[in-house]
């Protein structure tokens, strides 16, 4: 489980240099982007969150309900 502490300082790093790219912790295992024009998830494997942008960009088009649990590993 990730804790609450990083949860508050991890951002989005596609919007953090121009937004403030908050996540919110989504089914457990996913961090989504709350930009409006985002939609970036990034997925939480083996409680660590995987940040890249690149990551993020897969699966900006999948809706949250359609997220895998657990992630995939690629």
């Amino acid at each position: 489980m990730i804790s609450q502490d990083l949860l508050e300082i991890l951002r989005c790093p596609a919007c953090v240099r121009e937004k403030e790219g908050l996540l919110k912790l989504e089914r457990e295992t996913w961090l989504v982007c709350q930009e409006p024009d985002c939609g970036r998830k990034y997925p939480i494997k083996d409680d660590i969150p995987v940040m890249l942008i690149e990551e993020g960009d897969k699966w900006a088009s999948v809706a949250v309900e359609e997220l895998p649990v657990p992630p995939p590993d690629d």
